[in-house]
């Protein structure tokens, strides 16, 4: 009888061969074709390496011609958790009691809010749905929540005067997360209405802190917000990456 590691094998196997002449498939006629739940093709994916992607809750192959990385909040938030949990573990080192802390969107740093309950004192600024509802649960947490247009795939709002308002904050420690970064191209995500809050951020803060895991390395999205240099800290993982390039370059350390 074929062992787990086996199992996913093979429904990679045949979800490849459905795959082989193009096009995409609905992430729940992947679990029908293969008899098994959506949460187990989601698991053989990020647990098994494969030239497949889950991309918009379909599958692509990665090499498919003319496909566009589509952010999906829920599908980000199930990839690479444990790498992320590692690097809040490490960012968390960063935080002092009383601090102004500005926290981006996105899933990497949604680990890190439950660490802040241990603090007495702290006040967060976001602009991000998902962390306004998770610090919203911590009495020792004032939370600044800027509003505008929500934009659902983020969870995060966006606005033409968010920018004015962060920078009118003492910000000691800005948390930034990127879905892309790159030694010629720099730091990237996939909204454009996420730059100017992040630019702001990196702007005004005391202490910059960049915390992406080993899977954004070598990786350029569709919006750049900032260079490696604007960086006094890189929080990554020690999976084997890229990353090892980056020591040295710009002024922003490498902890990993």
């Amino acid at each position: 009888m074929p062992t787990t590691n086996g199992r996913s094998a093979l429904r990679l196997a045949k979800l490849q061969e459905a795959l082989a002449s193009g096009g995409t498939l609905h992430l729940r006629d992947a679990a029908e074709l293969c008899d098994v739940s959506e949460m187990t093709i989601r698991r053989d994916l990020t647990t098994q390496k494969t030239a497949i992607s889950l991309l918009g809750g379909r599958l692509v192959m990665a090499n498919y011609p003319g496909v566009t990385p589509i952010y999906d909040l829920n599908e980000q938030q199930a990839s690479h958790y444990q790498a992320k949990h590692r690097l809040c573990q490490r960012a968390l080192a960063y935080i002092q009691e009383g601090d102004t802390l500005f926290i981006d969107c996105g899933s990497t740093l949604m680990p890190l809010l439950s660490q802040l309950s241990h603090f007495h004192e702290l006040t967060v600024v976001t602009y991000a749905l998902n962390v306004a509802n998770a610090v919203a649960a911590l009495p020792n947490v004032r939370l600044v929540l800027l509003g505008g247009l929500f934009y659902p795939a983020s969870q995060s709002f966006g606005s033409d005067n968010m920018a004015a308002a962060i920078e009118r904050l003492g910000i000691n420690k800005a948390l930034i997360s990127a879905a892309g970064v790159d030694l010629e191209r720099g730091v990237s995500c996939f909204h454009f209405h996420e730059v100017a809050p992040k630019q702001a951020a990196i702007a005004t803060a005391m202490q910059r802190l960049l915390v992406v895991d080993a899977s954004k390395f070598g990786v350029v999205r569709p919006a750049y917000f900032a260079a490696l240099d604007d960086f006094d800290v890189v929080v990554t993982d020690e999976e084997k990456t890229h990353s090892s390039q980056y020591l040295g370059c710009g002024n922003a350390p490498l902890l990993s």
